[in-house]
């Protein structure tokens, strides 16, 4: 799960680089639409949107465009009618790419995307291809340098974790959780005071492939060019990248 772990790591340093581009605000506040018409605008009742809500704030996005964002979703406001579901392909060595998209307009997403896959010297599949390599799971990083292993272990395994990785290639260490209990997760480690580099939501692979040389960083170029498009709002894959070749592209 290292490769899985280092992208997303990536992503989010990219995000608070690349967030006064602008692209970065428009995912984020699709995100909470989706969320507000998902389960409703009130955070304290819809745990997803909370989530969407304190990530838009960590971005920077104004409180206005947070709210009006809300409304849209919940329908109190007039606004665009987004679907959110998953694309699925191949990369090089056959990495295996889920791809999740909000979007108005599926014909234009489909083909957006599968010109990226083309390109990219990809694959794009059939639904159901590749979705059954993934697990939807709650994710935690946490610096080697912020706390001790059994700290983390006795915390996380209380609080209901599934797993806590030791990560000493990238000097993390990695907790898991069931989808279904990471808010729960979140808030005992909020409330004790633990400063985790990354918290989310994700689609982990079951298992992953190495890819070096070559294969990596065509796999790399491929997801990052996935990321680029305006419908995209995250990109899993299978792969498992040395940390010497994930710093090319960082």
């Amino acid at each position: 799960m290292s490769g899985h772990s280092r992208w997303a790591n990536i992503k989010h340093k990219k995000a608070k680089s690349d967030v006064k581009k602008g692209k970065v605000f428009t995912k984020l506040i699709k995100e909470v639409i989706v969320a507000a018409k998902m389960g409703g605008g009130d955070p304290d009742g819809n745990p997803r949107l909370r989530m969407a809500i304190d990530k838009a704030k960590s971005n920077n996005v104004p409180s206005d465009n947070i709210d009006r964002a809300i409304k849209k979703g919940a329908g109190e406001l007039e606004g665009v009618h987004y679907e959110e579901f998953f694309y699925e392909g191949y990369g090089h060595g056959g990495v295996a790419v889920l791809v999740e998209v909000a979007t108005d307009n599926r014909n234009r997403t489909a083909g957006e995307v599968r010109s990226v896959f083309t390109k990219g010297g990809g694959r794009f599949g059939e639904s159901g291809s590749v979705a059954w390599m993934f697990e939807k799971k709650g994710m935690f990083t946490f610096d080697m340098s912020s706390i001790t292993e059994d700290k983390l272990m006795e915390i996380a395994i209380d609080a209901g974790a599934e797993d806590v990785i030791t990560n000493n290639e990238d000097k993390v260490f990695e907790v898991y959780t069931a989808a279904t209990d990471f808010h729960k997760v979140k808030e005992i480690f909020d409330a004790k005071g633990l400063k985790y580099t990354l918290s989310e939501i994700s689609m982990i692979p079951k298992n992953t492939i190495r890819v070096e040389g070559k294969d990596a960083q065509q796999v790399l170029r491929l997801l990052e060019e996935l990321e680029e498009l305006d419908d995209v709002q995250n990109v899993y894959a299978n792969f498992d990248i040395s940390q010497e070749e994930m710093e090319k592209v960082a």
